[in-house]
């Protein structure tokens, strides 16, 4: 995310000597992407962030992923899954997923561990509640629709207000805008449906003190949990363009035409191996004779997931999704509008939905989770018959 900020104190030139009151070095940590030919941000700490006095394994089962067989579309209701007190990081409950990223699901209500995901970016959505996200760079307050971008190996935080339901989406790399909304210095180009004045990142240190902290670990082995002889959070100043930032889906400015506009024009972030879009509250197409529903479609080289999180989706009407439901379909089916939606459509002006649209280029596995949660009907709502209708 090529979008330079300055946070706290830094001298003014970097790499050169920087001393507290009391005349003590503070020590440098630069955090970047692909070594040092990509990203990064250059963070001052008052202790040394390598001063590490224990490392445990951490036991953790988060359920077996089965592959979608047979293979057909899925409904798995979220509201549907029970939830104790937990957190934002050790309570999440796995939906999906594929070599490349793990979708999970979790209502927190209790603040969570210091953690950080060594194997890749992690993506956030909150669709209800709020709260602090803290990490190492400061602290974000979010709340409903914000998506907040957590770079690999960012120590952070979930310190819930009110009870968060978030998606979560732990890649194995790095998320970001697409690249075409991008100019090649990494600038939000004219047509991008949203720029840098829609970005929030953090505005001030986070200043913790504390002395062997546990630090939880996501790395590309397991989980490991370090304790740290100092709080992490001592970072007096950095600057950079690496860094979390949260952005709102009210924000995200819907583009659309005389006749129907395909899912690309909602995309808003890019991973490897996979996007995320926006489906917001919008105008739909104005040609006279328009469909504003989607036209029935066939993702030969992806899977489609989708995350119902306000209004109604006009498309899936009769087919029992709601907010909180998630839809699978998978390539090698097609799908589109349920029975009876294209003509409830004709003549509509605005269609009053919120969804996030998860499209994978490997096939999704299902979670546990998923199963437990899921409406098996829901692949035959079309035909209004099978195995599991009357």
């Amino acid at each position: 995310m090529a979008h330079y900020r300055q946070v706290g104190e830094i001298p003014r030139k970097r790499h050169t000597q920087f001393r507290d009151p009391e005349g003590r070095l503070y020590a440098e940590e630069l955090m970047g992407v692909e070594g040092f030919s990509a990203d990064s941000a250059l963070l001052y700490h008052r202790f040394l962030p390598t001063a590490i006095v224990d490392a445990r394994t951490v036991d953790e089962d988060r359920g077996v992923l089965t592959p979608n067989l047979p293979l057909k579309p899925r409904h798995v209701r979220a509201p549907l899954l029970e939830w104790k007190p937990t957190d934002a990081v050790t309570g999440r409950r796995v939906l999906f997923g594929n070599a490349d990223v793990v979708v999970a699901f979790v209502v927190a209500s209790e603040p969570s561990p210091l953690y950080r995901n060594a194997a890749g970016d992690e993506l956030l959505y909150v669709q209800s509640g709020g709260g602090t996200v803290e990490t190492v760079y400061g602290a974000l307050t979010v709340g409903d629709g914000d998506y907040v971008v957590v770079p690999t190996s960012c120590t952070y935080r979930v310190v819930p207000d009110s009870p968060m339901s978030v998606l979560v989406l732990e890649a194995r790399g790095h998320v970001g805008p697409p690249k075409r909304y991008l100019s090649a210095r990494g600038q939000f180009l004219e047509h991008a449906p949203y720029c840098e004045r829609d970005l929030r990142g953090p505005t001030e240190p986070l200043l913790v003190d504390g002395e062997d902290v546990d630090v939880l670990v996501r790395h590309r082995a397991g989980l490991t949990s370090f304790t740290y002889a100092n709080h992490p959070f001592d970072v007096v100043g950095w600057d950079g363009c690496l860094y979390p930032w949260a952005f709102n889906v009210r924000d995200f400015e819907p583009i659309t035409g005389r006749v129907h506009q395909p899912p690309p024009v909602h995309q808003t972030f890019e991973g490897p191996g996979f996007v995320v879009c926006s489906f917001c509250p919008r105008k739909v197409d104005y040609h006279p004779l328009a469909v504003p529903v989607p036209y029935n479609h066939a993702n030969v080289d992806s899977d489609e997931l989708m995350f119902y999180v306000g209004g109604n989706y006009e498309a899936r009407k009769g087919s029992g999704i709601g907010v909180g439901s998630f839809s699978l379909h998978p390539s090698g089916c097609t799908h589109g509008p349920q029975p009876g939606a294209v003509e409830a459509s004709l003549g509509v002006e605005a269609f009053d939905e919120t969804a996030v649209m998860v499209d994978t280029f490997r096939p999704l596995e299902l979670g546990e989770a998923a199963l437990e949660a899921e409406d098996p009907r829901y692949a035959w709502s079309w035909a209004r018959r099978g195995p599991d209708l009357p």
